[in-house]
């Protein structure tokens, strides 16, 4: 798969660890992640041209973008292309080492937009304010299951009527059997993409009580109750899944 402005290959799992502690988005994330982001979920590319094209279609003169969890800035590039540059885009993330590796690619990629980089954490109310477009991709999973609520209506508020949420999330099968067959595919897509079992496992390890992936119907019920009124997928595969929540005019 294409790498995605970043040299540097993802081994953070590829030498066997004796006790593997729980992910974090440090320094030795940072340095390989946009590497490890396009070989570990399917079709990363799609999803970062869909959802420009989507935020295109809804955002509005002198409103603000916002991408929370914006990492490395690979969705803000992408929006930069389709999205007239006198809108301003605001990046939150938790990690100062994303935000600093955020601000560099952005540099380098040529934007002249206004933009803020914003350290925050999505557990804390976040000023959101005047929002035509907020993303969440590959983010809520990440936040504690107990503040997700909270923070979808914190969005929906920030959001100005006629404004889309859209998230990009893992997800689990609404069944248990075709769960085990979607985890089983799901890992045969990271064995094309070269990883090994041992890098295949640790991970997982890592991530099993930091990334807590809920259905896709408990996804759209979160969105309903934070207030959005019109919910639709706009990309699924296996176990992950694109949707968009429109707050009503």
């Amino acid at each position: 798969m294409k790498n995605l402005g970043n040299e540097n290959l993802d081994q953070v799992f590829k030498d066997e660890i004796t006790k593997v502690s729980d992910f974090k988005f440090g320094t030795t994330v940072v340095n390989v992640f946009d590497d490890m982001v396009s070989r570990s979920v399917p079709y990363y590319n799609e999803m970062q041209r869909m959802l420009a094209e989507i935020a295109a279609d809804h955002v509005k003169e002198g409103t603000f973008v916002y991408d929370l969890g914006c990492s490395t800035g690979t969705t803000l590039i992408g929006l930069d292309q389709l999205i007239p540059s006198d809108i301003r885009f605001i990046g939150i993330d938790e990690s100062q080492e994303m935000l600093d590796k955020c601000d560099l690619k952005l540099k380098e990629s040529g934007f002249v937009r206004p933009y803020d980089l914003v350290a925050g954490d999505l557990h804390q109310q976040l000023p959101i304010h005047n929002g035509s477009v907020v993303i969440l991709c590959l983010t809520l999973q990440f936040v504690r299951p107990l503040y997700r609520e909270r923070l979808l209506k914190n969005i929906y508020d920030g959001l100005n009527p006629g404004g889309v949420l859209l998230l990009v999330e893992k997800v689990l099968a609404e069944s248990s059997i075709f769960n085990r067959d979607f985890i089983k595919y799901y890992y045969n897509y990271k064995r094309r993409n070269h990883y090994s079992e041992l890098e295949i496992s640790q991970k997982r390890e890592a991530l099993e009580n930091v990334l807590i992936p809920y259905k896709l119907s408990e996804n759209m019920l979160l969105l309903k109750e934070a207030g959005f009124a019109d919910c639709e997928i706009f990309f699924k595969w296996y176990n992950f899944s694109g949707m968009i929540a429109h707050k009503k005019s």
